[in-house]
């Protein structure tokens, strides 16, 4: 699962805080001192260093280091030990039914709209109230990422490109992480992919683990994006040996010596 999404929701409703409060978009004073009670209490529960951290990656400096993955789309996935999730129905993103975005990724509605209008393959997962609760999307093409990063992700003839994918908070910890993988590789098969990959932000440690459980291996690359003052970017590209997950990942267990007699 691409990581660009995954639990991000804490640093976006800041950034739209930030923006209503210095005044970005032209809003009313109640809607001014909303953001600014959001603002408020993201400092609460944060800290106020957390906090400036944050403003200053947002409207300074910042700096991702995404590091490039690959699976194959046959190979099993490793044991894990998730938790079961209650029935949900699959349904392909379209034009018609963004709307079931709106309760939890109400800020991804006109985003999830344009991707379908793109020809992108989009999953979402509809809860018993048909409510999106989970999504995740897949490019046979190269992917220019205008949402977020802001660079272009090449994709090679049998790869795609998974991005964008994300669950409710209710259901972060359950296996919901892996089918809705699962479910997208058949689909991206029947396109005629063979191998799927994608980009984890190096400090993202619960999606590079993510990455770990579903079996990806490291490309030994590593996509630089630089962002300066909330609006240029830059780009580039570097290579590496040593694994940057092998730190991350569980020891073995040691066999148990047997007695001597």
């Amino acid at each position: 699962m691409n990581a660009a999404n995954l639990h991000h929701h804490d640093r976006a409703a800041l950034d739209r805080a930030f923006h209503y409060a210095s005044g970005d978009r032209s809003l009313s004073g109640g809607n001014d001192m909303n953001a600014l009670e959001k603002l408020r209490q993201h400092i609460k529960r944060k800290g106020l260093r957390a906090t400036v951290r944050l403003l200053w990656r947002r409207y300074m400096f910042v700096h991702w280091e995404l590091l490039w993955m690959k699976r194959d789309l046959v190979s099993p996935v490793p044991p894990h030990q998730l938790k079961p999730y209650p029935p949900l129905q699959l349904k392909t993103i379209t034009v018609h039914n963004t709307a079931a975005f709106a309760r939890h990724f109400g800020d991804r509605v006109n985003i999830m709209e344009e991707l379908a209008t793109e020809g992108y393959t989009g999953h979402m997962y509809l809860d018993g109230k048909g409510d999106a609760v989970a999504f995740i999307w897949g490019s046979t093409r190269d992917y220019h990422d205008r949402h977020f990063y802001g660079c272009t992700f090449p994709v090679k003839k049998g790869e795609f490109f998974e991005f964008g994918g994300e669950l409710a908070r209710a259901y972060w910890g359950t296996t919901l992480s892996v089918d809705l993988q699962l479910r997208l590789w058949k689909a991206m098969q029947a396109q005629g992919c063979h191998t799927v990959v994608d980009v984890c932000d190096a400090h993202n440690i619960p999606a590079l683990k993510l990455h770990i459980r579903m079996g990806y291996q490291e490309q030994g690359r590593i996509q630089h994006v630089y962002r300066l003052f909330g609006r240029w970017r830059f780009f580039h590209e570097t290579r590496y040996s040593d694994s940057r997950l092998d730190a991350l990942r569980k020891p073995s267990r040691s066999p148990v010596p047997e007695s001597v007699a």
